[in-house]
């Protein structure tokens, strides 16, 4: 796994995505990350930058994650794309999927992002 990766965080909450950020780099070290507070930034973001993975928070102001996840996926058809959401319901889970999104539900925890971005890494 020493291949270095870039990943797009995407969350309205700025802890959120310190805590994310602090379990990739400590599993990752020489990854990059970079972080985007709603899917408008992360939009403007991607124009210039390609990113291996892309976690996105559900309930964002403006456009949720969903939306963006849609707009994400045809950009990116290879990168891997998650849903990392407190809202667990099937209907949005089911959606996702349909969309070609993976699923992490909230809490994130360091063993969470870890075990989900290896078993990537490994199916790569």
């Amino acid at each position: 796994m020493a291949q270095q990766r870039s990943v797009l965080l995407v969350d309205d909450s700025k802890f959120a995505r310190l805590l994310v950020k602090a379990f990739i780099s400590s599993n990752f070290s020489n990854w990059e990350i970079d972080e985007a507070e709603d899917g408008n930034k992360a939009l403007e973001m991607v124009e210039g930058k390609s990113y291996d993975y892309l976690l996105l928070d559900f309930n964002m102001p403006g456009m949720n994650g969903l939306e963006l996840g849609e707009q994400l996926r045809g950009r990116f058809p290879d990168a891997v794309i998650a849903l990392l959401t407190a809202n667990i319901q099937q209907e949005i889970q089911k959606k996702a999927a349909s969309l070609g999104l993976e699923f992490l539900a909230k809490p994130p925890t360091e063993e969470k992002i870890r075990d989900f971005i290896a078993a990537q890494e490994a199916a790569r």
